[in-house]
């Protein structure tokens, strides 16, 4: 019968499976924009995603969680598949959600230059607790 000590020996081999990346790897380079046609007209784009994911820096387990970005459009307007690949880019970085949510709207700000934009980070409920990140700009 393998012990409790030989367990924690296997259980963190497990861990170390999963490539895990920092917040380099994060890939905001690959974000478009495209021009918006009518600027000054209050227009509210709302985009979201449930296959939002990255790694809890503690556990090195997966978080899994939904983003919703709502923003009204200056000069520029989010170009979605970029935005795709963008999120994605996240996948095996070890970030927390507080800062996956700030670090996500700084990224969209400097891709858009929006009037408003708020990014809300909604990750599954974990531990019994249930946790949403909301941060806006301005």
């Amino acid at each position: 019968m393998p012990t409790i000590e030989s367990l924690k020996d296997k259980y963190d081999l497990l861990a170390k499976r999963f490539e895990d990346r920092d917040k380099n790897a994060i890939d905001a380079a690959c974000l478009l924009s495209f021009d918006y046609d009518y600027t000054g007209q209050t227009s509210e784009i709302v985009i979201d995603t449930e296959e939002f994911t990255a790694v809890c820096p503690w556990t090195d387990l997966p978080d899994f969680g939904t983003v919703k970005i709502i923003y009204v459009p200056n000069k520029l307007c989010l170009e979605l598949k970029s935005l795709k690949y963008y999120l994605m880019s996240y996948s095996a970085v070890e970030i927390v959600q507080e800062h996956a949510a700030n670090h996500i709207l700084k990224d969209l700000v400097k891709a858009c230059q929006p009037t408003t934009m708020t990014v809300l980070l909604d990750y599954k409920v974990r531990g019994g607790l249930h946790t949403t990140v909301s941060v806006s700009h301005p």
